[in-house]
């Protein structure tokens, strides 16, 4: 996949969207102009270029950004995270929040994804919302899942949503399947065979957490980095590797199964969607709980 054509094509549709207002708010974050996600973007690509250049974390962060004029401070950064990605390629070590991937790829697929779901989130703020490309939203699945959800970030407990399932969530031709304790979350990406949809749809409710504050927004790293983030050690994997950590589990045990297209189930895990893009078969306490801990994951 050419993450770096989804970040130019997609952060110039960020800009060019924002430049219709940037006072408008954004639906799926409440509190948030698109003034505020579109400096958002820009402190995490300067946060990346950093990283890109010194293979650390910056320090200090984060800086002082507040003097810049927000349009003209983007459109620097969306230039020059392209230029660093580039100089950088895909095999350069440097830091990364994944246990599996300490190479600049790592940033290549983050960086994706980072600009796609904040594209959106400046597209619903002025009801024009664009298709996303649907291999770069399965490939979000898998990224979302892991490392977001289900890296090690949870052996302390430090949840308040210690949900003791399996989940499953499905497309037309990729599922994954999740086992969650209070202290671990598991995944694997099964083969796409018996992948058919649940038989009923769950009744809308809200996001478990209420109105809580706008996912993407950590203090450290400036994008969706885990919450408790372990320096990256072992060997480097490759950007395209399946999301698959612990031992297999058993899909048939699924306390909860989720299906729904790629774009959909992707903007539903990132809280850009409501739970009626999605079907869902199961236990719904259970979902709501799983809905809790990946808004956890991803602040």
């Amino acid at each position: 996949m050419d993450y770096l054509e989804h970040v130019r094509a997609d952060s110039a549709r960020l800009g060019a969207v924002a430049r219709r207002g940037l006072d408008a708010p954004v639906p799926s974050c409440p509190g948030w102009t698109v003034d505020d996600a579109v400096r958002h973007v820009a402190q995490v690509y300067v946060h990346k270029i950093e990283v890109l250049k010194h293979g650390a974390l910056p320090d200090p962060w984060p800086l002082d950004f507040s003097g810049l004029k927000t349009m003209e401070w983007y459109d620097e950064t969306r230039a020059a995270i392209v230029a660093a990605l580039e100089q950088a390629g895909t095999e350069l070590p440097t830091w990364t929040f994944s246990p599996r991937d300490s190479t600049s790829g790592f940033w290549y697929r983050r960086m994706a994804h980072e600009t796609v779901i904040h594209r959106i989130d400046v597209e619903q703020a002025h009801d024009a919302v664009t298709p996303i490309d649907p291999e770069l939203a399965l490939d979000g699945i898998d990224e979302v899942l892991y490392p977001t959800v289900a890296g090690p970030w949870w052996e302390e407990g430090d949840t308040k949503f210690p949900v003791d399932a399996t989940v499953r969530i499905t497309t037309p031709t990729h599922a994954w399947t999740l086992q969650a304790t209070a202290t671990t979350i598991t995944v694997q990406q099964d083969t796409p065979s018996q992948l058919t949809p649940p038989t009923s749809a769950p009744p809308h409710h809200p996001p478990p957490t209420g109105d809580a504050a706008p996912p993407h927004q950590p203090p450290t790293t400036g994008d969706a980095a885990p919450p408790h983030q372990p320096s990256t050690t072992g060997d480097a994997a490759s950007p395209h590797h399946p999301s698959t950590t612990g031992d297999p589990v058993v899909a048939g045990d699924a306390a909860v199964v989720v299906f729904g297209e790629p774009a959909q189930v992707y903007l539903w895990l990132w809280g850009r969607a409501g739970d009626e893009v999605v079907q869902a078969s199961g236990d719904l306490d259970v979902l709501r709980a799983f809905r809790g801990r990946v808004s956890e994951a991803t602040q």
